[in-house]
C-alpha cells in the first residue's frame, strides 16, 4: 500500500504512550513507520512527561488528563504509576475519541487505536467504540508468556503461585531460562498478579499484536505466544533501525563523547549504561569506579544525575580516581546511545540489558556485560546469555576486582572474540530482516494489510 493511498482513503491511527523514557522512543518509532505506510497519526500521551513534539512534525499530539503530579516514579513505585494512568486516563480518552469519531471528513476516519500494553485502558475504549485496539510489546516476545502462564489470575484460594502456573502450563522455552531463578520462588505480590490478569485480558482482545522484536531471535518463542493469543502477532523490530531519526529523549544528550570517542582505538572502549530509571547507592558507584580504572581499558561512561541514591552526580568519586583514568575514562550524563553504539571504538556494552539497549547493541553487533536490576531485564539478560550467546552476566555482589576480571574477559580475552564474533554474526542477519523480502520488511506490510480492511 503506497503512502499517498493510504492517506487518499483516510486512514488515521491514534497511538497511546505509556509515559517513560524506555517506553516512550520505541511507540514514536513505531509512528514513523505507521506513518511511511500512509497512516496519519495522532499521539495520545498523558501529560506526565509529555514527549516533545517538535521531534516528530508529522504527527498529531493530544495531551491527556492524567490526574498525576510531577511525582519522581521508580521502579519500586511502577505499579502505583501504572493503576493511576489507568483509571485517570480512561475517561477523558473515551471522550476525546468520541469527539473525534463525529468528524466526517472522509480523509480522516480512525482506523484503529494502537497502545502500548501497559495502557491497556485503551484496549476497552476501542472496545466501546467498536474500534481495533492493537497492542504493542516494547519488550521481548518472551515478556508475554510471563503473563500467558498464569491461566487462571483467580484461582479459588487466592492468586495461583508462579511455580504452580508453570505446572499447568508448562513453557519449555522459558523453563530453560530457569525462569525461577530470575523471579524467585517466594509469592508473587497481587498488585503484580492483577496487573498481569487484566494485561492479559486486554491482551487477548486486541485485534492484533505488535512486537518490537527481530523474528529470528524469538523464532520460537513466537511461535509459542501464538498459541496463547488468539490475534496475529507482527515482529516488526527493530524499530529504531526502521525509524532510525525517531527520537525523543527526555534527558538532554551530552554529543561531546563523540569526539573523544573518535579518538580512541577501534573497539578498544567499553561503555557504561545502565537506563534511565535504574539507580544504584554509594559503594556500587565506588566499585565500578575502580573496577574501570583497575580493569585498564578505555570507557565511556553514563551517570545520570540523581541515579545515586544520596548524591547529585559523581561528587563522591574520589581526585585519585579521576587522575588515574584521565584521558582514558569519559563520564557524562546522557549520551546519544544509538549513536555511541554505532562508533568504531566501542568494543563492549556493560548494560542494565533494558529491551532497547539489548536490541540497538545486537543491531550494532557490539557484545555485552550485563547486570540487571529490575523488571523484564533480568528475562533479557538469560536471553542474552544463554540463547544468544553475546552477553557475559555479572552476577552477585558489585566488588571492583569483579568487575576488573569481568571487564577484561570480554574486551581483551579469548572468551571476548568468541562473543564479538557471535554478535558480529547476529547483526548480519538482523540487517537481513531489515532488507527487501526480510522477516521485518514482510511483516510491516502485512499489518499495513491487516489494519486497512477496519479503516
Amino acid at each position: 500500500m503506497e503512502k499517498q493511498e493510504a492517506k487518499r482513503l483516510g486512514h488515521r491511527l491514534v497511538l497511546v504512550v505509556y509515559p517513560f523514557q524506555s517506553h516512550i522512543n520505541p511507540m514514536l518509532q513505531l509512528a514513523t513507520i505507521l506513518y511511511s505506510k500512509g497512516f496519519s497519526i495522532t499521539i495520545a500521551h498523558p501529560q506526565f512527561n509529555s514527549p516533545n513534539h517538535e521531534n516528530h512534525l508529522e504527527c498529531h499530539f493530544v495531551s491527556i488528563p492524567d490526574g498525576l503530579s510531577k511525582t519522581n516514579f521508580s521502579p519500586s513505585n511502577f505499579m502505583a504509576a501504572i493503576s493511576a494512568l489507568n483509571s485517570n486516563c480512561e475517561a477523558p480518552f473515551q471522550q476525546y475519541m468520541e469527539e473525534m469519531m463525529k468528524v466526517e471528513d472522509p480523509h480522516d476516519q480512525v482506523a484503529g487505536v494502537v497502545y502500548e500494553g501497559f495502557m491497556h485502558f485503551a484496549q476497552a475504549v476501542a472496545n466501546n467504540l467498536k474500534l481495533p485496539g492493537i497492542n504493542v510489546r516494547t519488550s521481548a516476545a518472551a515478556t508475554l508468556l510471563l503473563f500467558a502462564v498464569f491461566p487462571d489470575a483467580h484461582h479459588e484460594k487466592g492468586y495461583i503461585s508462579f511455580p504452580e502456573s508453570l505446572s499447568q502450563a508448562p513453557v519449555p522455552e522459558l523453563q530453560s531460562l530457569d525462569l525461577k531463578g530470575i523471579l524467585g520462588s517466594t509469592e508473587i505480590p497481587t498488585p503484580i498478579l492483577e496487573l498481569r490478569a487484566t494485561v492479559t485480558d486486554a491482551t487477548k482482545k486486541a485485534s492484533a499484536m505488535i512486537v518490537n522484536t527481530v523474528h529470528f531471535l524469538e523464532q520460537q518463542t513466537l511461535t509459542k505466544v501464538q498459541e496463547h493469543f488468539p490475534s496475529p502477532v507482527f515482529s516488526l523490530g527493530p524499530f529504531h533501525k526502521l525509524a532510525p531519526s525517531a527520537s525523543s529523549s527526555l534527558l538532554k544528550e551530552d554529543t561531546t563523547c563523540i569526539s573523544w570517542l573518535d579518538k580512541q582505538a577501534p573497539k578498544s572502549v567499553i561503555y557504561i549504561s545502565f537506563g534511565s530509571m535504574v539507580s544504584m547507592d554509594e559503594k556500587e558507584l565506588v566499585e565500578i569506579a575502580w573496577g574501570l580504572a583497575n580493569s585498564e581499558q578505555p570507557f565511556l561512561w553514563v551517570v545520570r544525575p540523581g541515579s545515586v541514591r544520596g548524591l547529585e552526580w559523581i561528587e563522591l568519586l574520589p581526585e585519585s580516581f579521576k587522575e588515574r583514568v584521565e584521558g582514558r575514562g569519559c563520564i557524562v550524563k546522557w549520551t546519544p546511545q544509538k549513536e555511541v553504539l554505532a562508533h568504531g571504538a566501542v568494543g563492549g556494552f556493560w548494560s542494565h540489558c533494558g529491551w532497547n539497549s539489548t536490541l540497538e547493541s545486537v543491531c550494532e553487533g557490539v557484545p555485552m556485560l550485563c547486570r540487571p536490576y529490575f523488571g523484564d531485564q533480568g528475562l533479557s539478560a538469560k536471553y542474552v546469555c544463554s540463547v544468544w550467546k553475546v552477553v557475559l552476566e555479572l552476577e552477585g555482589v558489585l566488588e571492583r576486582g569483579k568487575i576488573e576480571r569481568a571487564i577484561r574477559r570480554l574486551m581483551v580475552e579469548t572468551e571476548g572474540v568468541e562473543i564479538r564474533q557471535r554478535a558480529k554474526d547476529l547483526k548480519h542477519k538482523a540487517e537481513l530482516c531489515l532488507s527487501e523480502d526480510g522477516s521485518t520488511y514482510n511483516a510491516l506490510n502485512e499489518l499495513a494489510q491487516h489494519i486497512l480492511p477496519f479503516g
